[in-house]
């Protein structure tokens, strides 16, 4: 284990471009030093405490394993693995775990991070973190998967655990991965502990509405963002790219309550459609082996098109530096809502204001997830479940709760959305992080 450092050593920077004014600029794709330059920008407005900026700037604590696993022709192939620990001020650590090729340390880092600040703005007594294992799973068997997560999971069994930090699904993972991760931490302490993990099946102490609880979360925000404009959901068209646990489930929603999808986009590729999409059936084709391109409901188009389309509602749900200041420029959408974590990077941010262009950041549009995988942990403990219309109706309260503060907060000190986020989960960490004092 060892301490985080303000270098960057993985992610490097984008070659210069030539901005509007006519000076050069070199914009960071490094998703860490994005997290650093927005946790500046708060610390700056809230003339924070020099130490606790230098606090805050570092993660409390960092794994990183390597790890054999046993693969179907015999052969053995070592893994690299991530957990990395934000801050535990305001509670135990939580986060989900992204299992992804193009993972790496620093995008574990910055996912920590976030998590911290998303913790605190919608008011739950939980730090950040993250975790992620360096691999390609659309090229493992389901056994090769099992195997993986089990000795990943046994790996950083050292700093999980129900009262310190709590992993969730993330990218490229799922229920299943979580089951597997609550067994093999619970053979470790020869006892079933379902709340080191949420976001598992039902069946094995997970709760209902936590799978749809990013997606749904997205929709209440949205629906909380068009009353600023005077408008409904049944007003608007609506863009979403990626088709995941989170973009597929935002646009499902989107179509039930009345709202025009007009393109949606997985990594594959996606279909326009002025007229709007049937949902549904993209849904159906996609979940029988198909892919959003071999729907014949609208025109080709490419992820990055997608953003660029004149909508009223852009939904940016799959990877982080998606919108940068290469294409920011060329964003129509008058409302941005990020669904992904860090899907914008602070110089495109800069732009996007520029352009009068209304953006709820991931912090809080796509905290509905974290606020659900509260709800499961705490039944968990108490060993007594809810219904899904109690948990939706709850996580609906938290999260519109949280998006008036932010807009108050914005409105007060004349910043954006993001920043007004930042100022309200950064000022609660550094209250916390005062009042606890150092130790020894």
């Amino acid at each position: 284990m060892t301490t985080s450092t303000n270098t960057i050593p993985n992610r490097q920077l984008q070659s210069p471009k030539l901005l509007r004014n006519g000076k050069t600029h070199i914009e960071s794709i490094n998703p860490y030093q994005n997290a650093l330059q927005q946790l500046d920008l708060a610390a700056k407005h809230l003339e924070l405490d020099p130490g606790i900026h230098e606090i805050l700037k570092h993660h409390e604590r960092e794994l990183t394993v390597h790890f054999p696993v046993k693969m179907d022709d015999g052969s053995t192939k070592v893994f690299t693995g991530y957990r990395v620990q934000h801050n535990v001020a305001r509670g135990p650590s939580k986060g989900g775990v992204r299992y992804s090729a193009n993972t790496d340390i620093d995008e574990v880092r910055a996912l920590a991070m976030w998590m911290t600040w998303k913790c605190a703005i919608v008011n739950i007594p939980f730090g950040g973190a993250k975790g992620g294992v360096v691999c390609d799973v659309k090229s493992l068997s389901k056994g090769e998967l099992e195997r993986l997560t089990r000795r990943y999971t046994s790996s950083i069994s050292i700093v999980i655990g129900p009262d310190t930090d709590i992993p969730a699904p993330d990218m490229g993972t799922n229920a299943q991965v979580m089951a597997w991760m609550m067994d093999t931490y619970s053979m470790t302490q020869g006892r079933t502990v379902p709340a080191v993990v949420t976001g598992k099946p039902v069946a094995v102490g997970g709760s209902e509405g936590r799978n749809d609880a990013t997606g749904r979360g997205i929709v209440f925000v949205t629906r909380e963002a068009l009353k600023e404009f005077g408008k409904r959901l049944t007003d608007v068209t609506v863009a979403v790219q990626g088709f995941g646990n989170v973009g597929g489930v935002a646009a499902s929603i989107f179509h039930e309550m009345g709202a025009k999808v007009v393109a949606v986009s997985d990594a594959v590729g996606g279909i326009y459609n002025p007229e709007g999409l049937d949902i549904p059936k993209l849904q159906e084709c996609t979940n029988n082996d198909g892919t959003l391109t071999t729907h014949k409901g609208g025109k080709p188009i490419t992820s990055r098109e997608l953003l660029e389309l004149d909508v009223d509602v852009l939904v940016p749900a799959a990877t982080e530096n998606q919108i940068t200041d290469e294409n920011a420029d060329r964003i129509k959408a008058g409302i941005i809502i990020e669904g992904a974590n860090g899907p914008t990077t602070p110089s495109a941010d800069r732009i996007l204001q520029e352009k009068g262009i209304f953006l709820v950041p991931d912090v809080l549009a796509n905290a509905g997830g974290v606020l659900v995988s509260y709800f499961e942990w705490v039944q968990d403990l108490q060993f007594f479940f809810w219904q899904e219309e109690e948990v939706n109706s709850k996580m609906e309260a938290l999260l519109v709760h949280a998006y008036r503060e932010v807009r108050q907060m914005a409105k007060r000190e004349e910043v954006d959305m993001r920043l007004a986020a930042y100022l309200i989960g950064v000022k609660r960490v550094a209250e916390a992080s005062l009042m606890r004092g150092i130790y020894p």
